[in-house]
């Protein structure tokens, strides 16, 4: 553990923003598994809806730096494909 009040203060921060980082993940993940779920087994409707949620919950990781631009583009550009198949 460090001994400077600076660093003591940063590892906390790192702590909280750790945690918050790791809730975003997972939560778009889910996201996107349910909305890969759903174009598998769902109405069309019901799959537009989830493949929107997970894309706005993608855009948002990204926005906040938690993904890459481009793992977010991929992650999009895979559900977009996966749901045009179905149709």
């Amino acid at each position: 553990m460090a001994n400077i009040k600076s660093q003591i203060k940063r590892v906390r921060q790192d702590e909280k923003r750790t945690l918050a980082n790791r809730a975003a993940k997972s939560e778009f993940r889910t996201a996107v598994k349910k909305a890969n779920a759903a174009i598998e087994s769902g109405t069309l409707e019901e799959a537009k809806k989830a493949v929107s949620e997970a894309e706005s919950l993608l855009d948002r990781a990204a926005r906040k730096g938690i993904i890459s631009g481009n793992s977010c583009r991929r992650k999009k550009s895979s559900l977009a494909r996966h749901l045009a198949a179905k149709k």
